[in-house]
């Protein structure tokens, strides 16, 4: 991939492209279990009541964000507060192409930075796309969560998969 890409920290004029990439994910319907577009008030709320210690990333070429990573909480329990829920969304016309990898790797260091000892993640069975990249950057698979939720109306499968970050512990 061309050394004109850069992983940074989001900002909130990055929130236009965010919104667009995350949309397109629900649109999709191959990375969350929402099925109505966010709106920008949304996605600003999202972003402003986060604490500083679950990051957003994003992957930006030639100044244009084609992609966005976020360490999201787990539980407000304290005995979780080592792990990090993870979501990945990559525009469209850049899936497959790397920059799922980047921003992973980045997050990752994130993670450890801010004193997470584990990320996990919840997929589709059916995103063959998504586990590659989580495969290929360590992620295991846990389980299946049988009719976990709904998704125009019929139930699905939830794959949660997970990453320590600590060889210690692993």
């Amino acid at each position: 991939m061309s050394s004109l890409w850069r992983i940074r920290e989001a900002t909130e004029q990055d929130l236009s492209r965010i919104l667009d990439i995350y949309n397109q994910g629900i649109a999709d319907r191959i990375a969350t279990l929402e099925e109505h577009p966010k709106t920008m008030e949304e996605m600003y709320q999202w972003f402003h009541q986060r604490s500083p210690r679950y990051a957003v990333l994003v992957a930006e070429l030639e100044g244009e964000v084609q992609g966005w990573a976020s360490l999201n909480p787990y539980s407000h329990r304290c005995a979780y507060a080592g792990v990090a829920e993870i979501s990945v969304y990559i525009d469209r016309s850049w899936r497959g192409k790397g920059v799922g990898s980047r921003l992973l790797r980045a997050l990752e260091e994130k993670a450890k930075e801010n004193g997470f000892h584990k990320m996990i993640l919840f997929t589709f069975p059916f995103n063959d796309l998504g586990q590659g990249l989580y495969r290929k950057l360590g992620f295991r698979e846990v389980g299946v969560f049988r009719n976990q939720g709904k998704l125009d109306g019929r139930f699905v499968d939830v794959m949660a998969m997970e990453k320590c970050l600590l060889e210690e512990i692993e």
